[in-house]
């Protein structure tokens, strides 16, 4: 893991809604098409055509053996490919999206301000259902967005499940019981 990976864990605002905060290379065009553009997104979370409107569906398609590392590390029980049904809540772009994620109520809040050349994310995920899932939500959202900050740098892209793997052991050990 990186040294950023280490030191940028995500915070909880409320028993079940976690907070994850990143400084991105802009400009906020640039992020904004990775959150919001299917073929961008893949590389770095899920694939799926999104429509910028409220209440337009959205499948998120995730594969991410392909985004590094391969299925090495991969939990034994994951599917090599995932799907959710999604729904755009809101979107300004290119400030604000906000997605009801899956059936399980949650919601997820992208927050971009350009500060400078940077940009300033904030992903705050809301209404998570139990402490498994806030663990996994943690660490995933934490490992996909050095994933993310590895596209917008140019750089090699970390291993995704031993990254994630490491996360969960990490996000367990920190959030509270």
């Amino acid at each position: 893991m990186t040294e950023t990976a280490l030191s940028a864990y995500g915070e909880l605002i409320d028993p079940v809604s976690v907070r994850i905060e990143r400084m991105l290379p802009g400009p906020v065009e640039r992020v904004w098409a990775y959150l919001t553009e299917s073929d961008m997104r893949a590389q770095w979370l899920a694939s799926g055509d999104m429509k910028l409107e409220p209440g337009a569906p959205v499948e998120f398609v995730w594969r991410n053996d392909e985004l590094g590392g391969g299925a090495e590390h991969r939990p034994e029980g994951v599917p090599e490919e995932r799907r959710m049904q999604c729904a755009v809540v809101r979107a300004e772009a290119p400030r604000m999206l906000v997605i009801r994620w899956g059936e399980s109520g949650s919601e997820v809040t992208f927050e971009l301000e350009p500060r400078g050349s940077e940009v300033n994310l904030v992903l705050t995920h809301r209404r998570l259902p139990d402490r498994a899932n806030l663990l996994g939500v943690s660490a995933g959202w934490h490992a996909h967005l050095e994933l993310l900050m590895a596209r917008l740098n140019g750089t090699a892209a970390p291993s995704f499940w031993k990254t994630w793997t490491d996360l969960r052991t990490a996000y367990d050990q920190r959030l509270p019981a």
